[in-house]
Protein backbone atom coordinates (compact mmCIF):
# COMPACT_ATOMS: atom_id res chain seq x y z
CA UNK A 1 0.00 0.00 0.00
CA UNK A 2 1.59 3.31 -1.03
CA UNK A 3 1.91 6.45 1.11
CA UNK A 4 -1.02 8.34 -0.43
CA UNK A 5 -3.43 5.46 0.15
CA UNK A 6 -2.29 4.94 3.72
CA UNK A 7 -2.53 8.66 4.41
CA UNK A 8 -6.10 8.78 3.09
CA UNK A 9 -7.15 6.02 5.48
CA UNK A 10 -5.37 7.86 8.29
CA UNK A 11 -7.28 11.07 7.60
CA UNK A 12 -10.58 9.17 7.63
CA UNK A 13 -9.70 7.64 10.99
CA UNK A 14 -8.63 10.96 12.44
CA UNK A 15 -11.81 12.67 11.28
CA UNK A 16 -13.74 10.33 13.57
CA UNK A 17 -11.92 11.66 16.61
CA UNK A 18 -13.05 14.81 18.33
CA UNK A 19 -10.72 17.10 20.20
CA UNK A 20 -11.66 18.71 23.45
CA UNK A 21 -13.10 22.14 23.02
CA UNK A 22 -11.30 23.97 25.77
CA UNK A 23 -13.02 27.30 25.49
CA UNK A 24 -16.29 27.82 27.27
CA UNK A 25 -18.42 30.22 25.26
CA UNK A 26 -20.32 31.46 28.30
CA UNK A 27 -17.20 32.46 30.23
CA UNK A 28 -16.02 36.00 30.07
CA UNK A 29 -12.55 36.42 28.58
CA UNK A 30 -11.60 38.77 31.39
CA UNK A 31 -12.39 36.08 33.95
CA UNK A 32 -9.88 33.77 32.32
CA UNK A 33 -7.31 36.53 32.05
CA UNK A 34 -7.46 37.51 35.70
CA UNK A 35 -7.71 34.06 37.28
CA UNK A 36 -5.01 33.43 39.82
CA UNK A 37 -2.41 30.93 38.71
CA UNK A 38 0.29 29.05 40.56
CA UNK A 39 2.29 29.18 37.33
CA UNK A 40 2.72 32.96 37.30
CA UNK A 41 6.25 34.02 38.26
CA UNK A 42 7.27 30.37 38.69
CA UNK A 43 10.43 31.00 36.65
CA UNK A 44 10.57 27.74 34.72
CA UNK A 45 13.35 26.77 32.38
CA UNK A 46 11.96 27.45 28.90
CA UNK A 47 12.81 25.44 25.80
CA UNK A 48 11.58 26.45 22.34
CA UNK A 49 11.87 23.70 19.74
CA UNK A 50 11.31 24.89 16.18
CA UNK A 51 11.38 22.80 13.00
CA UNK A 52 11.94 24.17 9.52
CA UNK A 53 9.25 23.42 6.89
CA UNK A 54 7.55 20.69 8.93
CA UNK A 55 4.05 20.05 7.63
CA UNK A 56 0.88 19.94 9.74
CA UNK A 57 0.56 16.21 9.00
CA UNK A 58 4.22 15.21 9.38
CA UNK A 59 4.13 13.80 12.93
CA UNK A 60 2.49 10.49 13.78
CA UNK A 61 0.52 12.23 16.54
CA UNK A 62 -0.85 14.61 13.88
CA UNK A 63 -1.88 11.85 11.52
CA UNK A 64 1.13 10.69 9.53
CA UNK A 65 0.70 6.96 8.92
CA UNK A 66 4.35 6.18 8.25
CA UNK A 67 6.76 8.58 9.98
CA UNK A 68 7.52 7.50 13.54
CA UNK A 69 7.89 10.32 16.08
CA UNK A 70 7.51 8.61 19.48
CA UNK A 71 9.32 11.26 21.50
CA UNK A 72 7.25 14.16 20.23
CA UNK A 73 4.12 12.02 20.45
CA UNK A 74 4.87 11.34 24.13
CA UNK A 75 5.31 15.07 24.79
CA UNK A 76 1.90 15.64 23.18
CA UNK A 77 0.26 12.75 25.04
CA UNK A 78 1.54 13.82 28.44
CA UNK A 79 1.17 17.54 27.73
CA UNK A 80 -1.01 19.63 25.44
CA UNK A 81 -1.53 18.93 21.75
CA UNK A 82 -2.55 22.09 19.89
CA UNK A 83 -4.59 21.44 16.75
CA UNK A 84 -4.97 25.16 15.96
CA UNK A 85 -1.44 26.45 16.43
CA UNK A 86 -0.07 29.10 14.04
CA UNK A 87 3.35 30.32 13.07
CA UNK A 88 3.72 34.06 12.57
CA UNK A 89 4.33 33.84 8.80
CA UNK A 90 4.25 31.24 6.02
CA UNK A 91 8.02 31.49 5.45
CA UNK A 92 11.15 31.28 7.57
CA UNK A 93 12.71 34.70 8.35
CA UNK A 94 9.52 36.61 9.19
CA UNK A 95 8.24 33.63 11.16
CA UNK A 96 11.36 33.64 13.37
CA UNK A 97 11.25 37.40 13.86
CA UNK A 98 7.61 37.23 14.94
CA UNK A 99 8.34 34.43 17.39
CA UNK A 100 11.19 36.37 19.02
CA UNK A 101 9.35 39.70 19.29
CA UNK A 102 5.71 38.77 19.87
CA UNK A 103 4.72 41.12 17.04
CA UNK A 104 3.79 40.69 13.41
CA UNK A 105 7.06 40.44 11.47
CA UNK A 106 5.77 43.17 9.13
CA UNK A 107 6.28 45.59 12.02
CA UNK A 108 9.93 44.56 12.13
CA UNK A 109 10.18 45.02 8.36
CA UNK A 110 10.80 41.33 7.68
CA UNK A 111 8.30 40.45 4.98
CA UNK A 112 9.93 37.48 3.25
CA UNK A 113 12.87 35.13 3.66
CA UNK A 114 16.20 36.96 3.90
CA UNK A 115 18.53 35.97 1.05
CA UNK A 116 22.29 36.07 0.99
CA UNK A 117 23.75 39.56 0.81
CA UNK A 118 23.30 41.10 -2.61
CA UNK A 119 22.35 44.72 -3.23
CA UNK A 120 18.90 44.97 -4.78
CA UNK A 121 16.70 47.86 -5.91
CA UNK A 122 13.98 46.96 -3.40
CA UNK A 123 16.44 47.40 -0.49
CA UNK A 124 16.06 43.75 0.45
CA UNK A 125 19.76 43.61 1.25
CA UNK A 126 19.10 45.98 4.18
CA UNK A 127 16.64 43.65 5.86
CA UNK A 128 17.50 42.43 9.34
CA UNK A 129 16.10 42.26 12.83
CA UNK A 130 16.92 45.75 14.03
CA UNK A 131 18.73 46.56 17.27
CA UNK A 132 15.73 48.27 18.87
CA UNK A 133 13.54 45.16 18.62
CA UNK A 134 12.78 43.67 22.03
CA UNK A 135 13.06 39.91 22.15
CA UNK A 136 12.34 36.93 24.38
CA UNK A 137 15.97 36.22 25.39
CA UNK A 138 16.67 39.86 26.25
CA UNK A 139 13.49 40.03 28.30
CA UNK A 140 14.31 36.83 30.19
CA UNK A 141 17.89 37.93 30.83
CA UNK A 142 16.48 40.91 32.71
CA UNK A 143 15.15 38.50 35.36
CA UNK A 144 18.26 36.36 35.59
CA UNK A 145 17.84 33.75 32.87
CA UNK A 146 20.82 32.23 31.07
CA UNK A 147 20.10 32.13 27.32
CA UNK A 148 21.24 30.00 24.40
CA UNK A 149 20.44 29.63 20.70
CA UNK A 150 21.43 26.56 18.68
CA UNK A 151 20.49 26.00 15.04
CA UNK A 152 19.21 28.33 12.35
CA UNK A 153 19.17 32.13 12.81
CA UNK A 154 18.02 33.67 9.50
CA UNK A 155 17.17 37.09 10.93
CA UNK A 156 19.83 39.18 9.17
CA UNK A 157 21.19 39.72 5.66
CA UNK A 158 24.72 40.25 7.04
CA UNK A 159 25.26 37.21 9.21
CA UNK A 160 28.17 37.24 11.65
CA UNK A 161 28.99 40.82 10.72
CA UNK A 162 29.40 43.89 12.89
CA UNK A 163 27.32 45.81 10.34
CA UNK A 164 24.09 44.25 11.63
CA UNK A 165 22.99 42.94 15.06
CA UNK A 166 23.71 39.28 15.72
CA UNK A 167 22.07 36.82 18.16
CA UNK A 168 24.13 38.05 21.13
CA UNK A 169 22.82 41.57 20.50
CA UNK A 170 19.31 40.26 21.18
CA UNK A 171 20.09 38.62 24.50
CA UNK A 172 21.63 35.24 23.68
CA UNK A 173 24.57 34.55 26.02
CA UNK A 174 25.70 31.67 23.84
CA UNK A 175 24.87 31.01 20.23
CA UNK A 176 25.80 28.33 17.76
CA UNK A 177 24.07 28.95 14.48
CA UNK A 178 23.98 29.22 10.70
CA UNK A 179 22.64 32.10 8.65
CA UNK A 180 20.14 29.92 6.80
CA UNK A 181 20.34 26.23 5.89
CA UNK A 182 22.96 23.80 7.10
CA UNK A 183 25.46 23.53 4.24
CA UNK A 184 26.29 21.68 2.15
CA UNK A 185 23.47 19.66 3.74
CA UNK A 186 22.35 18.35 7.12
CA UNK A 187 25.26 15.90 7.01
CA UNK A 188 28.68 17.19 8.08
CA UNK A 189 27.76 20.90 7.86
CA UNK A 190 30.55 23.46 7.43
CA UNK A 191 28.81 26.77 8.05
CA UNK A 192 28.19 26.96 11.79
CA UNK A 193 29.29 29.99 13.80
CA UNK A 194 29.82 29.79 17.55
CA UNK A 195 29.73 33.16 19.29
CA UNK A 196 31.00 34.96 16.16
CA UNK A 197 33.76 32.40 15.49
CA UNK A 198 33.73 30.00 12.53
CA UNK A 199 33.63 26.37 13.57
CA UNK A 200 34.45 24.52 10.34
CA UNK A 201 33.15 21.13 9.26
CA UNK A 202 31.37 19.12 11.95
CA UNK A 203 30.83 15.40 11.61
CA UNK A 204 27.27 14.22 12.04
CA UNK A 205 23.78 15.44 11.25
CA UNK A 206 22.57 18.93 12.06
CA UNK A 207 19.70 17.97 14.38
CA UNK A 208 22.00 15.88 16.55
CA UNK A 209 24.84 18.40 16.37
CA UNK A 210 22.78 21.27 17.74
CA UNK A 211 21.29 19.16 20.55
CA UNK A 212 24.81 18.10 21.53
CA UNK A 213 25.79 21.79 21.61
CA UNK A 214 22.79 22.57 23.81
CA UNK A 215 23.65 19.75 26.22
CA UNK A 216 27.28 20.88 26.40
CA UNK A 217 26.13 24.43 27.15
CA UNK A 218 23.89 23.17 29.93
CA UNK A 219 26.68 20.99 31.33
CA UNK A 220 28.98 24.01 31.49
CA UNK A 221 26.39 26.31 33.02
CA UNK A 222 27.89 27.54 36.29
CA UNK A 223 24.81 28.59 38.25
CA UNK A 224 21.32 27.41 39.15
CA UNK A 225 19.54 30.26 37.42
CA UNK A 226 16.74 29.27 35.04
CA UNK A 227 17.58 29.02 31.37
CA UNK A 228 16.02 29.86 28.03
CA UNK A 229 17.06 27.50 25.25
CA UNK A 230 15.98 27.96 21.63
CA UNK A 231 16.63 24.92 19.44
CA UNK A 232 15.95 25.78 15.80
CA UNK A 233 16.30 22.64 13.72
CA UNK A 234 17.28 22.91 10.05
CA UNK A 235 15.21 19.84 9.31
CA UNK A 236 13.25 18.96 7.27
CA UNK A 237 14.19 21.91 4.99
CA UNK A 238 16.24 21.13 1.89
CA UNK A 239 19.02 20.23 1.24
CA UNK A 240 18.08 17.07 3.09
CA UNK A 241 20.46 14.41 4.32
CA UNK A 242 19.47 11.63 6.72
CA UNK A 243 21.17 8.73 8.53
CA UNK A 244 21.38 5.70 6.27
CA UNK A 245 19.85 3.30 8.80
CA UNK A 246 16.74 5.46 9.03
CA UNK A 247 16.54 5.80 5.25
CA UNK A 248 16.67 2.02 4.87
CA UNK A 249 13.95 1.68 7.51
CA UNK A 250 11.58 3.84 5.46
CA UNK A 251 12.55 2.76 1.95
CA UNK A 252 10.12 -0.20 1.77
CA UNK A 253 7.32 2.09 2.92
CA UNK A 254 8.05 4.94 0.52
CA UNK A 255 7.36 5.81 -3.09
CA UNK A 256 11.06 6.41 -3.78
CA UNK A 257 14.44 7.05 -2.15
CA UNK A 258 13.85 10.79 -1.82
CA UNK A 259 10.63 10.27 0.10
CA UNK A 260 12.36 7.79 2.39
CA UNK A 261 15.06 10.37 3.06
CA UNK A 262 12.41 12.93 4.02
CA UNK A 263 10.65 10.52 6.36
CA UNK A 264 14.00 9.65 7.95
CA UNK A 265 14.80 13.34 8.30
CA UNK A 266 11.72 13.96 10.42
CA UNK A 267 12.41 10.95 12.63
CA UNK A 268 15.99 12.12 13.14
CA UNK A 269 14.59 15.35 14.62
CA UNK A 270 12.39 13.26 16.90
CA UNK A 271 15.42 11.27 18.04
CA UNK A 272 17.26 14.52 18.78
CA UNK A 273 14.30 15.79 20.82
CA UNK A 274 14.29 12.50 22.70
CA UNK A 275 17.96 12.91 23.54
CA UNK A 276 17.34 16.37 24.96
CA UNK A 277 14.35 15.26 27.06
CA UNK A 278 16.30 12.26 28.33
CA UNK A 279 19.11 14.61 29.35
CA UNK A 280 16.69 16.75 31.35
CA UNK A 281 15.33 13.67 33.09
CA UNK A 282 18.75 12.13 33.80
CA UNK A 283 20.00 15.39 35.31
CA UNK A 284 16.78 15.95 37.29
CA UNK A 285 16.20 19.22 35.45
CA UNK A 286 12.54 19.70 36.24
CA UNK A 287 10.33 22.79 36.10
CA UNK A 288 11.10 22.91 32.39
CA UNK A 289 8.52 24.16 29.89
CA UNK A 290 8.91 22.81 26.35
CA UNK A 291 7.07 24.27 23.36
CA UNK A 292 7.36 22.67 19.93
CA UNK A 293 6.23 23.92 16.52
CA UNK A 294 7.42 24.68 12.98
CA UNK A 295 8.31 27.98 11.33
CA UNK A 296 5.83 27.37 8.50
CA UNK A 297 4.17 24.62 6.50
CA UNK A 298 5.73 22.07 4.14
CA UNK A 299 7.65 22.91 0.99
CA UNK A 300 6.05 22.14 -2.38
CA UNK A 301 7.72 19.24 -4.16
CA UNK A 302 10.09 20.56 -6.88
CA UNK A 303 9.02 24.19 -6.42
CA UNK A 304 12.69 24.83 -7.11
CA UNK A 305 15.36 22.49 -8.44
CA UNK A 306 16.68 21.31 -5.07
CA UNK A 307 13.26 20.55 -3.58
CA UNK A 308 13.42 16.93 -4.72
CA UNK A 309 13.05 15.57 -1.18
CA UNK A 310 10.12 17.80 -0.23
CA UNK A 311 7.55 15.18 0.68
CA UNK A 312 6.05 17.00 3.64
CA UNK A 313 2.30 16.85 3.98
CA UNK A 314 -0.19 19.53 5.06
CA UNK A 315 -2.64 16.84 6.16
CA UNK A 316 -6.19 18.02 5.54
CA UNK A 317 -5.15 21.66 5.19
CA UNK A 318 -5.22 23.64 1.96
CA UNK A 319 -2.01 25.05 0.53
CA UNK A 320 1.66 24.65 1.39
CA UNK A 321 4.53 26.83 2.59
CA UNK A 322 4.29 30.38 1.14
CA UNK A 323 0.47 30.21 1.09
CA UNK A 324 -1.94 32.21 3.25
CA UNK A 325 -4.31 29.28 3.25
CA UNK A 326 -4.06 27.21 6.42
CA UNK A 327 -1.18 24.95 5.40
CA UNK A 328 1.14 27.94 5.04
CA UNK A 329 1.18 28.73 8.76
CA UNK A 330 -0.95 26.24 10.68
CA UNK A 331 1.58 23.81 12.10
CA UNK A 332 1.88 21.08 14.75
CA UNK A 333 1.94 22.56 18.24
CA UNK A 334 2.96 20.74 21.43
CA UNK A 335 3.42 22.00 25.00
CA UNK A 336 4.88 19.97 27.83
CA UNK A 337 6.04 21.02 31.27
CA UNK A 338 8.51 18.64 32.89
CA UNK A 339 7.99 18.52 36.64
CA UNK A 340 4.81 20.57 36.71
CA UNK A 341 1.19 19.42 36.80
CA UNK A 342 -0.54 21.39 34.05
CA UNK A 343 -3.59 20.85 31.89
CA UNK A 344 -3.34 17.73 29.77
CA UNK A 345 -5.19 16.97 26.55
CA UNK A 346 -5.94 18.15 23.04
CA UNK A 347 -7.05 21.71 22.51
CA UNK A 348 -8.48 23.64 19.59
CA UNK A 349 -7.72 27.00 21.18
CA UNK A 350 -6.22 29.38 18.64
CA UNK A 351 -2.61 29.84 19.74
CA UNK A 352 0.26 31.53 17.90
CA UNK A 353 4.03 31.73 18.24
CA UNK A 354 3.31 35.43 18.77
CA UNK A 355 2.02 34.37 22.18
CA UNK A 356 5.34 33.02 23.41
CA UNK A 357 6.75 36.35 24.56
CA UNK A 358 3.81 37.50 26.72
CA UNK A 359 3.37 33.98 28.10
CA UNK A 360 7.03 33.67 29.04
CA UNK A 361 6.91 37.14 30.61
CA UNK A 362 4.04 36.10 32.87
CA UNK A 363 5.71 32.83 33.82
CA UNK A 364 9.11 34.39 34.51
CA UNK A 365 7.97 37.60 36.21
CA UNK A 366 9.64 39.71 33.51
CA UNK A 367 8.14 43.04 32.49
CA UNK A 368 6.53 43.18 29.08
CA UNK A 369 8.21 45.43 26.51
CA UNK A 370 6.68 48.91 26.34
CA UNK A 371 5.39 48.37 22.83
CA UNK A 372 2.23 47.12 21.12
CA UNK A 373 2.32 43.33 21.12
CA UNK A 374 0.25 41.08 18.88
CA UNK A 375 0.62 38.01 21.08
CA UNK A 376 -1.40 37.18 24.19
CA UNK A 377 -0.45 35.14 27.23
CA UNK A 378 -1.84 31.60 27.22
CA UNK A 379 -0.99 30.86 30.86
CA UNK A 380 -4.69 30.08 31.43
CA UNK A 381 -4.40 27.29 28.87
CA UNK A 382 -1.60 25.72 30.88
CA UNK A 383 -3.49 26.16 34.13
CA UNK A 384 -7.01 25.04 33.24
CA UNK A 385 -7.18 24.34 29.50
CA UNK A 386 -9.02 27.56 28.66
CA UNK A 387 -7.72 30.27 26.36
CA UNK A 388 -9.75 32.54 24.11
CA UNK A 389 -7.79 35.22 22.33
CA UNK A 390 -9.12 38.75 22.37
CA UNK A 391 -7.68 40.03 19.09
CA UNK A 392 -7.62 38.34 15.69
CA UNK A 393 -4.53 36.88 14.05
CA UNK A 394 -3.65 38.60 10.77
CA UNK A 395 -1.13 37.77 8.08
CA UNK A 396 -0.16 40.03 5.15
CA UNK A 397 2.31 38.08 3.04
CA UNK A 398 2.97 39.99 -0.15
CA UNK A 399 4.88 37.16 -1.84
CA UNK A 400 2.17 34.51 -1.41
CA UNK A 401 1.86 31.75 -4.00
CA UNK A 402 -1.92 31.83 -3.71
CA UNK A 403 -4.13 34.65 -4.94
CA UNK A 404 -5.24 36.12 -1.61
CA UNK A 405 -2.27 37.59 0.20
CA UNK A 406 -4.07 38.79 3.34
CA UNK A 407 -5.75 36.49 5.84
CA UNK A 408 -7.27 36.87 9.29
CA UNK A 409 -8.55 34.36 11.82
CA UNK A 410 -11.06 35.46 14.46
CA UNK A 411 -12.57 32.70 16.56
CA UNK A 412 -13.76 29.90 14.31
CA UNK A 413 -13.84 32.19 11.28
CA UNK A 414 -11.23 33.05 8.68
CA UNK A 415 -11.45 35.73 6.01
CA UNK A 416 -9.03 36.16 3.10
CA UNK A 417 -8.65 38.92 0.52
CA UNK A 418 -6.72 39.76 -2.61
CA UNK A 419 -4.93 43.09 -2.95
CA UNK A 420 -5.75 45.35 -5.90
CA UNK A 421 -3.52 48.29 -6.86
CA UNK A 422 -4.47 50.68 -9.66
CA UNK A 423 -7.19 48.31 -10.81
CA UNK A 424 -4.84 45.33 -11.10
CA UNK A 425 -3.72 42.55 -8.73
CA UNK A 426 -0.78 43.69 -6.63
CA UNK A 427 2.31 41.95 -8.00
CA UNK A 428 4.28 39.72 -5.66
CA UNK A 429 6.59 41.77 -3.47
CA UNK A 430 9.57 40.63 -1.37
CA UNK A 431 10.02 43.80 0.62
CA UNK A 432 8.37 47.11 1.48
CA UNK A 433 10.58 50.12 0.81
CA UNK A 434 10.15 53.77 -0.06
CA UNK A 435 9.80 52.87 -3.76
CA UNK A 436 6.64 50.78 -3.34
CA UNK A 437 5.19 52.05 -0.06
CA UNK A 438 2.55 54.23 -1.72
CA UNK A 439 1.52 51.46 -4.13
CA UNK A 440 0.94 49.00 -1.30
CA UNK A 441 -0.69 51.38 1.16
CA UNK A 442 -3.07 52.82 -1.44
CA UNK A 443 -4.12 49.37 -2.62
CA UNK A 444 -7.51 47.91 -1.72
CA UNK A 445 -8.61 44.58 -0.31
CA UNK A 446 -10.93 42.83 -2.76
CA UNK A 447 -12.32 39.41 -3.68
CA UNK A 448 -12.94 38.27 -0.10
CA UNK A 449 -13.76 34.71 0.93
CA UNK A 450 -15.01 33.43 4.29
CA UNK A 451 -14.50 30.06 5.96
CA UNK A 452 -15.62 28.42 9.18
CA UNK A 453 -12.46 26.57 10.18
CA UNK A 454 -14.12 24.62 12.98
CA UNK A 455 -16.46 22.98 10.47
CA UNK A 456 -14.23 23.19 7.39
CA UNK A 457 -10.53 22.75 8.15
CA UNK A 458 -9.81 22.37 4.41
CA UNK A 459 -11.27 25.78 3.46
CA UNK A 460 -13.47 24.14 0.87
CA UNK A 461 -16.72 26.12 1.27
CA UNK A 462 -16.79 29.91 0.86
CA UNK A 463 -19.56 31.19 3.17
CA UNK A 464 -19.38 34.87 2.24
CA UNK A 465 -22.80 34.74 0.57
CA UNK A 466 -24.61 32.27 2.85
CA UNK A 467 -23.42 34.02 6.04
CA UNK A 468 -23.81 37.71 5.11
CA UNK A 469 -23.85 39.09 8.66
CA UNK A 470 -20.72 37.20 9.71
CA UNK A 471 -19.08 38.15 6.43
CA UNK A 472 -19.71 41.87 6.87
CA UNK A 473 -18.47 41.82 10.45
CA UNK A 474 -15.34 39.91 9.47
CA UNK A 475 -14.75 42.20 6.49
CA UNK A 476 -14.92 45.30 8.71
CA UNK A 477 -12.62 43.71 11.25
CA UNK A 478 -10.12 42.79 8.54
CA UNK A 479 -10.09 46.33 7.16
CA UNK A 480 -9.32 47.68 10.63
CA UNK A 481 -6.66 45.11 11.50
CA UNK A 482 -4.97 45.46 8.11
CA UNK A 483 -4.86 49.26 8.38
CA UNK A 484 -3.37 49.02 11.86
CA UNK A 485 -0.78 46.56 10.57
CA UNK A 486 0.13 48.81 7.66
CA UNK A 487 0.45 51.82 9.95
CA UNK A 488 3.05 49.99 12.05
CA UNK A 489 4.86 48.19 9.21
CA UNK A 490 8.50 49.15 8.76
CA UNK A 491 9.56 50.69 5.44
CA UNK A 492 13.17 50.21 4.37
CA UNK A 493 14.98 53.33 3.12
CA UNK A 494 18.55 53.31 1.83
CA UNK A 495 20.42 56.16 3.47
CA UNK A 496 23.68 56.11 1.50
Amino acid sequence: MNFKTVYLFSLIALSCLSCKNNTSENKETQEVKTSTSSLVNSKPNIVVLLCDDLGYGDLSSFGHPIIKTPNLDKLAETGIKLTDFYSTAPVCSPSRAGLLTGRSPNKAGIYDFIPGLKKSPDNRDLVHLQAHEQTIPAMLKSVGYATCLVGKWHCSSRFNSDEQPQPDDFGFDHWFATHNNAAPSHKNPKNFIRNREKVGEIEGFSSQIIVTEAINWLDNKKDDNPFFLEVTFHEPHEPIASPEDLVQKYLPLSENLQQAEYFANVENVDIAVGRLVEYFESKNIDNTLIVFSSDNGPETFMRYSRAKHSYGTPGALKGMKLWTNEAGFRVPGIINWIGKDIHNGTTNSVVSALDYLPTFAELSGAKLPNINLDGESFVSLLENGEFKRETPLIWAFYDALNERKVAMRKGDWKIMASIEADGKPLPNIHNLYDGNEALVKNAKLVNHVLFNLKADISESADLSISKPEVFQNMKKALELEYKNLQDESHIWVRED
